[in-house]
Parts: C-alpha cells; sequence; structure tokens
C-alpha cells in the first residue's frame, strides 16, 4: 500500500542543502507537486527564484527552477509572474506542453504569451520598445509552427493578424493554396475592431494573393473580392482588374460591374467609370455596357420591373392600414387612384407625407420621376400662391430625392437649383431633404454650399432638413472643416430642431471612419446640451457600424444607463443595432435587462435595436422578447415593439415563423381598434407596411449581398429613427429595402426564361396567404324593452279578450305561429335524396361516411422549380442550384457559402425551420453564361404589365361595365338578388305632348 504525500516539507528542506545535485533533484520533484502543495511550496519562492538566477546550477537545473516559480505564481494568480518565469524556463517549460496534466497552466501561460507578443509588436511599430524578447518570439514560432502541423489554419491566422504577422497568412496560403482561408482572413479583419490603417494594409497585402478569378463555381471567393475592392474603394485596384477580364471572360466583368453596384459609394462608381479605358474595336462594346452598368441606373431598372412583375401586396390588408410601404418600388398606385377622396382630405404637413409617399410607392422610377411628380412639382414661374400648394410641392421635391435615391446624378441640379429660387421653409424643407438623399456620398461641394447657405437663414423648418442633408452629401467623408462649420451653428443657433439636424449630419459625415471620429466623439458626448450628446451617439454607432466594436459597445451601453437625458438613453439603445447586425443572435442577450427597464425610453430604445439588428431574420429569442412588451403600460413601447416585429418578421411564412400568424392579427386588431392610443396605431400601421413591403419582395438588410455594409440601407434606418421628432422622415425606411430575388441575365443583359432548382419544401419560404375581406354582419332589431306595469296591463286585456271570443283568439293565435315559423324558425332538414346512404338507404350516419372516402393529404415535395424573376428570401438561397442540364449556368457560385458550409446551414433549415441568422451573399442579379448558344432563346418581355384589378373592391370596374358606379350608397338593396323583369310593353301617346 502506497500513503499519498501529505506535505512538500521534505523536499524543500533538499533545497538548501549545499550540493547542486541536490538541489537539481528536489527541483525536478518539486515540479508535479505544486498543483497539490503550491500554499507551501510559496512560502519559499523566493529561494525558488534565487536558484533560477544561480550560475552554479546547471542550465537544466534552472530551468526546472524557472518552472517551478512559474507554476507557483500561476496558481497564486500572477499570470504575468508566471509568463516571465515560463519564458525563462526554455526546454523545460516545451516539455511540460506536452504533459497531460499540465493543460490548463500551458494553456494559460501560452494565451498570455501571445497577449504579451501582440502588445510589443504594436510597441515595436510605434517606435516604443526597439526589440521583442527573443525567448517571447520563441514560445510564438512554436505556436505558429504547431497550429500550421495540426491543421488549425485558422487560429494561426487570427493571431497572425492580432500580432500584425502578415507573413504566416501567405506561409500558410503558399503550403495549402486555399482561398478560403484568404476569405476568412479578410473577413476577420473587417467585422472586428482593427484600426482603418492596418485593415487597409492587411486587404491590400491580401488581394494580390488571390488567384485571377474565374467562370463557374471555380472562383468561390469572387464575393470576397468584390468585397474587398469595395472596402478599399480603390480605383486603381478594381480598373485593372475589370479590364484584364474583357478580353477572355466579359460575362465575369458584368458580374463583377454589379456586384460592386450593390455595395459601393457612388463616388467610387463614378471614378471606375471615368478610368475605364474607351477599348478597341472588338472590346468598345463591352466597355460602354460596362460603364452603363456601373451608373447603378441598370440594377434599378431591373429591381424595379421585378417589384413591378411580383408584386402581391393585399389589398384587404392595404385598405385598413393605408401604408406607401406596402408598395415601395412596385408603381403601382391603385390605392391612391381609388382613394383620391381620402388623399384630398390630407393638409398641411399631412399633405406634405402623403405627397413624398408617391416617392416610396415609385422608387427607383428615376426615368417618369419627373413626369409623375410633374403636377405637384413647383412650376417655373416658382412657387405657387395657392393656399397649402407649398406642402404638396415641399413632398414632391421630397418625392424626387426618394425616387432618385443611389443613382440621383440626374436630378442633382434641378434641386439645387429648386433649393435656390424657394422662398418659403417648406418648400426648402422639401428640395434640402431630397438634395440630400438623391446626393447620398457625393461629395458635392456645391451642393453642400447652397444648404449651408439656407441653414444660415435660421428657419427652423428649413435648417433642420439642411443638417441632416451636408451630412448625407459629405457622408462617410471625415472632412474636418464641414464638420467644423456645423458644430459652430449648432452652438450658436436656438433651434432645437436645427441642432438635431446638424448633430445626425456630423455622426453621417464619419461613417465607417472608426478611430479618426474618437476624438469628435469625445467633444460630443462632453456637450451640456442632451441634443449634441445625442449627436454624438450616432456618431459613434455609425464611425463603428458593423464592427462590433467591443469599447463602442461599451460606451453606449454606459451611456444607457447613466445618461440624465431620455433621448440620449434611447439613442444609446437604439445604437447598438448599427454596430452588431452582423451578428443578429447576439443581441437579444445583450438587450434583454435593458427591455425591462423602469425607464420605458430605454425600453423603447431596445425595441427598435431589436428590430434593426435581426431585421429579416425571423429570429425567435428577439420575438419572444417583443411580444410582451406589445402589451406594455407606455403607448410609445408598444409603437416601438409593433415597428420591430414588422421589420424581424418581414419575407417570413407560417412555416417558418410561428409568431407570424398571431402578429398579423395582433396588428389588424389594434389598426382598427379606435379606442388604441394613436401612438400606438401608428407603430401598428408601420409595422404592418414594413412586414409586407415591397409587394412581399424585399428584406431589410443593412448589409449587401457581398456582405459589406449596406451604406444606403444604414443611412435610411438612422433617418427613420428619426420619426420620433419628425414623421415624414419615417419614408426614409424605404432606403433599406433590399429586393430579394433572382434575375438572370445574359451576355446582351436580356432576361431570359429558364427554370433553376429550390431545394427546399415550398411551404417554407411561400408568400402569406391573404387575407379574408370581412364578412358583413346582419343587423338584427333590439327587442323593445317592455315595463312591467305595461304587461300586467296587456295580460289582464287578453285575458278579457279571451273569455269573450275563445274560438277567434285559437284562430289568431294558431295563424301567428305559422307566420312566426315562416319567418324565425328553421324547419328541421329532411334528407334529400342525395343525402340518403347508396348502401342501406338509411340517413344514419352520413356524417361519418365522407371521411371514409377522403383522399389521403399529398405530401409536400422536398423541392421546386422556379422561373427566373421570382422571389428567393435570403435564408433560401443556400438551398438555390442549377440543374447541371441547364442551357443557362451563373457566372459566379450563387451563394457565398462552401458547399460544406450549405450543407449545414440546409440541415439546420430543415429540422429548425428557417436558419435564424442573415445570410448575406448571393442572389441578385446573375449573369448567365448560354451553353447553347446556336439555340434560340426565349426572353421575357419587359412591356409594363397591365394593373391587376383587385379581388373584390367596392369601387373597381367590373368586368363588362363602361363606367364606374357613381360614389355613394348603391341603389340595389340586394346586388346578388335575381334581375327584375322587364315592364310590359306600351306605347307613348306623342300626339297628346303639349
Amino acid at each position: 500500500m502506497v500513503r499519498s504525500q501529505s506535505s512538500a516539507a521534505g523536499v524543500l528542506a533538499l533545497l538548501h542543502e549545499p550540493d547542486p545535485l541536490f538541489k537539481q533533484h528536489a527541483l525536478n520533484i518539486l515540479s508535479p507537486l505544486v498543483p497539490q502543495f503550491w500554499a507551501e511550496i510559496s512560502e519559499h519562492v523566493a529561494l525558488i527564484e534565487s536558484l533560477y538566477e544561480s550560475d552554479e546550477l546547471s542550465k537544466e537545473a534552472r530551468n526546472s527552477a524557472a518552472l517551478v516559480a512559474s507554476k507557483v505564481y500561476y496558481f497564486l494568480g500572477e499570470y504575468e509572474e508566471a509568463l516571465s518565469f515560463a519564458l525563462g524556463a526554455g526546454d523545460a517549460f516545451a516539455q511540460e506542453a506536452r504533459n497531460y496534466a499540465s493543460e490548463e497552466f500551458v494553456e494559460t501561460v501560452v494565451s498570455k504569451a501571445i497577449d504579451r507578443y501582440i502588445k510589443a509588436r504594436l510597441e515595436e511599430r510605434d517606435g516604443s520598445v526597439e526589440k521583442i524578447d527573443q525567448r517571447l518570439q520563441d514560445i510564438i514560432k512554436t505556436i505558429f509552427d504547431r497550429c500550421i502541423a495540426e491543421g488549425e489554419y485558422k487560429q494561426a491566422i487570427g493571431i497572425a493578424l492580432e500580432s500584425r504577422r502578415l507573413d504566416i497568412i501567405s506561409l500558410i496560403y503558399n503550403q495549402t493554396r486555399d482561398t478560403s482561408l484568404l476569405s476568412y482572413a479578410m473577413e476577420a479583419v473587417l467585422d472586428t475592431g482593427f484600426p482603418l490603417s492596418y485593415r487597409d494594409q492587411v486587404l491590400r497585402f491580401l488581394y494580390p494573393l488571390f488567384p485571377p478569378p474565374t467562370t463557374g463555381d471555380g472562383s468561390p471567393y469572387i464575393l470576397s473580392v468584390t468585397r474587398l475592392l469595395i472596402t478599399l474603394s480603390n480605383p486603381s485596384l478594381t480598373v485593372p482588374l475589370l479590364v484584364s477580364l474583357v478580353p477572355k471572360q466579359p460575362l465575369l466583368a458584368y458580374q463583377l460591374a454589379f456586384d460592386l453596384v450593390e455595395g459601393g459609394a457612388q463616388d467610387f462608381l463614378e471614378s471606375v467609370r471615368r478610368d475605364l479605358p474607351e477599348g478597341d474595336e472588338v472590346t468598345k462594346p463591352t466597355f460602354d455596357k460596362l460603364r452603363s452598368i456601373l451608373t447603378g441606373q441598370e440594377s434599378v431598372k431591373l429591381y424595379l420591373e421585378f417589384l413591378k412583375r411580383n408584386n402581391h401586396v393585399d389589398l384587404v390588408i392595404l385598405r385598413n392600414t393605408k401604408n406607401a410601404f406596402m408598395h415601395a418600388g412596385t408603381t403601382s398606385d391603385l390605392f391612391l387612384r381609388e382613394n383620391l377622396e381620402w388623399l384630398g382630405l390630407a393638409s398641411n404637413w399631412s399633405k406634405f407625407s402623403a405627397t413624398a409617399g408617391l416617392g416610396v410607392i415609385h422608387k427607383g422610377y428615376f426615368e417618369q420621376g419627373m413626369t409623375i411628380l410633374g403636377p405637384y412639382l413647383p412650376q417655373s414661374g416658382g412657387e405657387s400662391n395657392v393656399q397649402g400648394a407649398a406642402y404638396s410641392e415641399g413632398g414632391a421635391l421630397y418625392a424626387l430625392g426618394l425616387i432618385n435615391a443611389g443613382c440621383g446624378s440626374s436630378v442633382t441640379t434641378y434641386l439645387r437649383d429648386t433649393l435656390k429660387a424657394a422662398q418659403g421653409e417648406i418648400v426648402q424643407h422639401g428640395a434640402a431633404l431630397g438634395l440630400g438623399v438623391a446626393g447620398m456620398g457625393s461629395s458635392s461641394l456645391e451642393a453642400f454650399e447652397d444648404l449651408k447657405n439656407v441653414l444660415f437663414m435660421d428657419s427652423a423648418v428649413a435648417g433642420e432638413a439642411a443638417g441632416y442633408s451636408m451630412g448625407l452629401i459629405m457622408l462617410g467623408t471625415a472632412a474636418a472643416e464641414p464638420v467644423r462649420e456645423m458644430l459652430q451653428y449648432a452652438r450658436e443657433t436656438q433651434h432645437e430642431k436645427i441642432i438635431r439636424g446638424l448633430a445626425v449630419g456630423v455622426a453621417f459625415i464619419y461613417y465607417g471612419r472608426q478611430e479618426e471620429a474618437d476624438e469628435t466623439i469625445k467633444v460630443l458626448l462632453r456637450e451640456k446640451d442632451p441634443i449634441l450628446r445625442y449627436g454624438g451617439v450616432y456618431t459613434l454607432a455609425l464611425a463603428y457600424a458593423g464592427t462590433a466594436n467591443n469599447e463602442a459597445v461599451r460606451k453606449l451601453l454606459h451611456i444607457a444607463v447613466s445618461d440624465t437625458s431620455d433621448d440620449v438613453r434611447r439613442a444609446a439603445v437604439t445604437s447598438l443595432a448599427f454596430l452588431l447586425f452582423k451578428s443578429p443572435s447576439h443581441v437579444p442577450r445583450i438587450v434583454q435587462l435593458l427591455s425591462e427597464s423602469y425607464n420605458p425610453h430605454v425600453r423603447c430604445g431596445a425595441t427598435l435595436a431589436l428590430g434593426i439588428a435581426c431585421a429579416g431574420t425571423g429570429l425567435q429569442d428577439a420575438v419572444e422578447i417583443l411580444e410582451p412588451m406589445t402589451k406594455d403600460g407606455v403607448d410609445f413601447v408598444r409603437q416601438g415593439a409593433f415597428i420591430a416585429l414588422g421589420m424581424i418578421l418581414v419575407q417570413q411564412s407560417e412555416a417558418s415563423s410561428p409568431s407570424l400568424a398571431s402578429t398579423r392579427a395582433l396588428y389588424t386588431k389594434v389598426v382598427s381598434d379606435k379606442h388604441e392610443d394613436p401612438m400606438a396605431r401608428f407603430g401598428a400601421v408601420i409595422g404592418q407596411g414594413l412586414i409586407d413591403a415591397g409587394g412581399r419582395n424585399v428584406t431589410i438588410s443593412l448589409q449587401s449581398r457581398a456582405g459589406s455594409k449596406n451604406t444606403s440601407a444604414i443611412v435610411g434606418m438612422v433617418m427613420f429613427c428619426q420619426f420620433w421628432y419628425w414623421y415624414p422622415l419615417a419614408h426614409c425606411a424605404s432606403l433599406a429595402f433590399e429586393p430579394t430575388g433572382i434575375i438572370g441575365l445574359d451576355a446582351d443583359l436580356k432576361v431570359p426564361k429558364f427554370e433553376y432548382i429550390s431545394n427546399a419544401k415550398p411551404s417554407l419560404f411561400a408568400y402569406p396567404s391573404s387575407a379574408k375581406p370581412p364578412k358583413k354582419e346582419a343587423i338584427t332589431k333590439v327587442a323593445t324593452a317592455v315595463l312591467s306595469t305595461t304587461a300586467k296591463v296587456k295580460a289582464r286585456e287578453k285575458k278579457k279578450a279571451a273569455a269573450e271570443d275563445a274560438m277567434d283568439l285559437d284562430d289568431r293565435a294558431e295563424s301567428k305561429e305559422g307566420e312566426a315559423d315562416v319567418e324565425m324558425k328553421e324547419e328541421p332538414s329532411t334528407p334529400k335524396d342525395g343525402d340518403v346512404s347508396p348502401i342501406n338507404r338509411s340517413t344514419l350516419d352520413l356524417g361519418e361516411a365522407p371521411t371514409l372516402n377522403k383522399p389521403p393529404k399529398k405530401a409536400e415535395p422536398a423541392f421546386e422549380l422556379r422561373p427566373n424573376f421570382s422571389r428567393v428570401v435570403p435564408a433560401q438561397v443556400v438551398h438555390i442550384s442549377f440543374p447541371n442540364d441547364s442551357r443557362y449556368q451563373p457566372v459566379r457560385p450563387v451563394s457565398a457559402h462552401t458547399p460544406t458550409e450549405r450543407k449545414a446551414v440546409i440541415s439546420q433549415s430543415s429540422t429548425l425551420g428557417a436558419p435564424s441568422e442573415k445570410y448575406a451573399g448571393g442572389g441578385g442579379i446573375l449573369i448567365l453564361a448560354d451553353l447553347r448558344p446556336e439555340e434560340e432563346g426565349e426572353f421575357i418581355d419587359f412591356e409594363p404589365p397591365v394593373e391587376a384589378v383587385p379581388t373584390q373592391p367596392a369601387t373597381s370596374l367590373r368586368s363588362g361595365q363602361g363606367t364606374a358606379p357613381a360614389a355613394g350608397q348603391h341603389i340595389a338593396l340586394d346586388e346578388s338578388a335575381p334581375e327584375a323583369d322587364p315592364p310590359v310593353s306600351f306605347e307613348y301617346p306623342f300626339d297628346n305632348d303639349a
């Protein structure tokens, strides 16, 4: 029997022996005893340290002493000291790393070594440290070697990025030739909080490592290359790539151009267009097409046609909610044409907002925008003097900006001229908003100066719009002089509306600039004016948008619970969404406690944070937090919950989201309830519009299909959040609407007819079923109240009459009962000839007979064929494939996921419904290679489709009728009754006419 050791005193005593061999022996024995007796050994740690520094002992003994000291300090919680002695242990630590019992100790020391190495590398780059400890470098080298040997490439790439060792990334790629590792490195540096300068350095380093892209599935990294080019926004990298593709792979060049338009800023795309060469006789048509694509107008026209053709608006819901979001981008003004009387009731700013709604409906119809809005726009002679006309004129100018968002170069000159000519603040307000939205990101100094002149007039209404638009024009430039001018005027003016417009405008200027905005953020967050602090919160959110930067999240959470202004606290919670929208599944956990705050403004901010970050995902965790908040005691919290539910459940089906049906029923109930608070009803109307937005063919997405930030959507959502102060800004939510479909084009940019496969059950991604129109309830007369005294008198009279004439009374009673039976009672149903059982001529058990012959329910197919130009929601993209024998094949992968990732996603969706995460990448406009060009192709005609007539409209034309029925109640009491017989023929006595 072996006794367990109860003390290390005997071994420690050997350390005092003069013979070095005894000391070395003691150190070797002590090392495995430290986990058990570290408290006892720690009293002798000074002696052990002196042995490590002693020259009397051999190098092996000193390494053992360093290892023992490192272990003791590890158990004492002094990790920095533990690392220092582990570095001195040399081979002893390397040997200990192979000991399974010391795994936790080794992992902790290694992680501390990595942290220290990263810090030392940063200091070395700054010049504060001349050289890094060689022993530390040796440990890091060992870590890299082990990761590469074990195939843990992503772990090695992560450490290499943190420690600025780009040579390791190159080494790994040269060994593996795996482009997915380059994509991983690119995503890691883009989606974490690296400084802008280092981020750009890494992207420039990675770009040459990607091999030249090729057509088909051979280049799954093409979307990564697109995202890299959009992020750098450097024409000197983009133009050579396009030029190299034109001679041999023009289709891939077209595809790259369409993908660049999805996420690229206007000024970047314009620079690429300008720098493209004219080309020779062979390549000139290709370069001309590329220039046409890069204007963005081709994409807008295709998506406009897609929304027009696939419009699935439910007119029953639309009549109840009257929401422009439902028809966004479809150009269908059927509802407006049918409800001109209702529209005519709008006055003042309601008229402004209703007219601006035309811009939402016709968004992207830039070719006819001026024609559609012509009756409402200011005429060439100047503003109209008609009372109230200024509101429709201002709204039309705002609508013109919404129509031309993303391709507004054609109308910015007109809007600038109108802004300069306008005298009234209402028209100036509309023109300024329209100019900002249409010229977003154009960096036009001329437009900025025109807006600044309007601002200096110090009109609260016009100045607010000018403040927003100045920021939109200079979006993402971080221009110091405009910011200085805007903040200076914000501190001088007395108008809160102007201060708020300028504060949010400054946030737009620092969009995506990360650490370059830090100084301005500090200044704004220290301001006494809460409106400027409000602007500081949005500046922080937009500067670090999509990065999930830990420091930025920590600041926002601190402001959310500590600021003295409710508006600032609400904005801080909402702004979390702009930082975390790339990882929506984390947001419910972060805002759950905030959603239970005692402060209703914080709760309201939590609703919008969930809605914006989890938009389009159908994330059940978010829905479970929001559903109780629809019953909150404060009206604006309920408003936020209704809006957020609409954002989250957009494009969800009843099969993929169990909460969809109950949410739709809740909207219907709240909108129709006249006793509900107006703010909550407004939220339900907006939520209903968002859940059915764009004819049920758009989603809300803050990132583009390539995975980069969707600038237009982020800006649109920030502007939408300002509806709290100014409700017409709610129309800006349409900037975040992303059409979801697959649009296939051939080499001539025509739309061929073909089919692809959706490898999922049709019900999983189906359109919601249409709402049924409410049934007309028959009006029943209420029984007249009878007093008790009246009843007694009638009873006496009845008795008297009965005594006089009993027989007559009986006859009358029988006839009355017969009449009552005819009017009120139903005769018991007798079986008809068809109801008798064919077996025994009996009427018994007929209720069960149909169930015996009922055909079994058909099993739902596991896939479906979808035609070109049809809806494909983001979660469905991973299920899409093209048949191998199809004539048309895409030149790039449909989905950004690798085949392995795609299988994992499909298995998840088949077991749990639709995946909860938003899968960016893929879909959209696809250029197709024609594998059988010798055959004649069929193409989709782009003639405008005939306007669909609603199924059961109250005032629409019936088939065969030439005129619409007159307004007011119809003369017929029962329209379903048979027509009356014609009158008897007769002759009119004309001779008797006077």
